[in-house]
């Protein structure tokens, strides 16, 4: 903050930054999904609207790194011819190239410790069109707690007023919004006004039946909810839905001791912006493996030193890499051979030369299950939160990143206070359902950047990388006082719930063992203290 700016404009002004910032993410989600789709006049449309009202709003709060960025995408796509319903690759090269330096950079300008604990991050609004206006405006309230902006909207016309000034994240309809069946009709005219890009969630009060959810289908509706609406169950629905994370593409690691054909590999596959580690030497593969961590391997067959089978099988002796997709590209053409290196621990089978577009399919769609299945692997059940095994190697991963990059790191663990006691008086499904409610609280108030985790039971872990001990208590005590805010409809009154926390900074040479059993004591040390509160343990120079 500039020394002559007032201290009360600085959240202002933040929170205006952070719309640019967002509209930023919502440019480079529609391109991640064009690039599984043919590309027509509706998808180019939806582009250019995103990308020109991302310039606008970079005009107009005057940030300097996105409007450059803006204007250069802008330019890119005046450049598009196509080819068969696809970019051509000089076209999707360029776009390509500066949604990474957006990706990369760009996006992480206001994603720094002092600014989160400043202000929760910006969100488009969800829009609320329910026949009850009074239910309406309570549950937008109680999204409030959760970080999630809502507007309740009692028309048409404010749904349209809301869609050309700042398009809603998603919009939760009323099957009968304003009479039989009329909030089916809105969404069929909103599909005919090129809308189909925001999520639709339909909502009946009334189980509803086949004819009604197939109607809802129809109309675009990405997710349908029966029943009373409360915040968790409607963050539950949106959250697969609004995918707020940042752009991940898929990283290959291309291992061919020719390198001509290394280059030539690697430009196929940037060129559709996937990010690529090339190695000439096979004996270099376990290191690049640890420090790249690719979603799939491209592997010669015959290597100076070993063959692609021999180094396939040495890959699959580490159970970290068991799940890597490896694709054998070869010149070889006996199919016999072929088929027993896929026996060997491969995937599938390509022979060189071959068409940038076979190589590009055939890697994303391995890639993109293979990341999708690892996803379901690592992941509780019960809250799509990280499972404890799985938190605590993305925690040593993190110290590691941490000391090799200079940066602090903080690990935090939270504990429900007096959990057994939900669970004995109001039965284990109010258990699960305070818990879920904790997990899309964290999910919704902490960064894309941190990582979380179900610990065991009613414990979560975070790691906060890039986050100071100071920074970290700032955010965990702001979450602590708004997650006792909310209430749980119960009988015979409704009940509110709480949890403790402890964090620990890492030092220089700390493990992640070490981080977490510093954390654990300083959690011990809170509930100790009486609980509903946040504690620092003594080495994170916090007092």
């Amino acid at each position: 903050m500039s020394p002559i700016e007032p201290a009360s404009e600085h959240p202002m002004r933040l929170h205006f930054a952070q719309r640019v910032v967002h509209q930023a993410r919502d440019v480079l989600h529609l391109w991640q999904r064009s690039q599984y789709q043919l590309w027509t006049r509706q998808v180019q449309v939806q582009l250019d609207d995103a990308v020109l009202r991302w310039q606008r709003f970079a005009e107009r709060y005057e940030h300097g790194p996105h409007l450059s960025l803006a204007i250069e995408a802008r330019d890119a796509l005046a450049t598009v011819t196509l080819d068969g319903g696809r970019l051509d690759s000089p076209s999707l090269g360029r776009i390509n190239e500066i949604m990474q330096r957006l990706a990369t950079t760009g996006l992480r300008t206001l994603d720094d410790p002092a600014a989160m604990a400043e202000l929760p991050p910006a969100r488009h609004p969800v829009a609320l069109m329910l026949k009850d206006a009074e239910a309406s405006q309570r549950l937008a309230r109680q999204l409030e707690f959760f970080g999630c902006t809502a507007q309740a909207l009692d028309s048409i016309a404010a749904l349209h007023s809301s869609l050309r000034e700042y398009p809603p994240a998603a919009i939760l309809l009323d099957v009968d919004f304003k009479g039989t069946g009329s909030g089916l009709e809105l969404a069929s005219m909103l599909q005919a006004d090129a809308y189909p890009s925001i999520p639709l969630v339909f909502h009946s009060p009334l189980a509803a039946d086949t004819r009604t959810r197939l109607a809802a289908v129809k109309a675009g509706g990405r997710a349908f909810i029966s029943g009373p609406l409360e915040a968790w169950n409607v963050l539950e629905t949106l959250e697969p839905l609004l995918n707020e994370g940042p752009w991940q593409p898929f990283r290959v690691l291309i291992i061919d001791d020719s390198r001509a054909q290394v280059m030539h590999t690697e430009r196929m596959l940037k060129n559709v912006g996937m990010v690529t580690r090339c190695l000439t030497d096979p004996l270099d593969t376990m290191a690049a493996l640890a420090d790249f961590q690719p979603d799939l391997i491209i592997l010669d067959m015959y290597m100076p030193g070993c063959t692609g089978t021999e180094l396939a099988q040495a890959i699959r002796q580490n159970e970290r890499y068991v799940s890597v997709p490896i694709i054998y590209l070869s010149a070889e053409g006996d199919t016999d051979k072929q088929l027993d290196a896929m026996s060997e621990a491969g995937d599938d089978f390509l022979t060189k030369p071959i068409r940038s577009r076979q190589l590009v399919t055939v890697v994303r769609n391995r890639a993109g299950r293979a990341r999708s299945l690892r996803a379901r692997m690592v992941r509780d059940s019960l809250t799509g939160l990280y499972n404890h095994t799985h938190i605590l190697s993305e925690l040593e991963d993190s110290c590691a990143r941490a000391e090799r990059e200079g940066q602090p790191l903080t690990f935090a663990m939270l504990d429900l206070d007096h959990f057994k006691r939900i669970n004995d008086c109001y039965g284990h499904p109010m258990g699960d359902r305070v818990i879920k409610s904790l997990s899309l609280f964290l999910k919704q108030r902490l960064r894309a950047s941190d990582l979380i985790g179900r610990y065991g039971g009613e414990e979560f872990a975070i790691v906060m990388p890039g986050t100071t001990g100071q920074a970290a208590l700032g955010v965990l005590e702001d979450i602590r006082q708004r997650f006792a805010a909310i209430q749980y409809p119960a009988q015979p009154q409704d009940i509110r719930c709480t949890f403790s926390a402890g964090l620990a900074t890492m030092q220089a040479g700390m493990r992640g063992h070490s981080l977490a059993s510093r954390a654990d004591a300083a959690l011990y040390q809170a509930k100790q203290q009486g609980r509903n509160r946040v504690v620092a343990d003594t080495a994170s120079g916090i007092y």
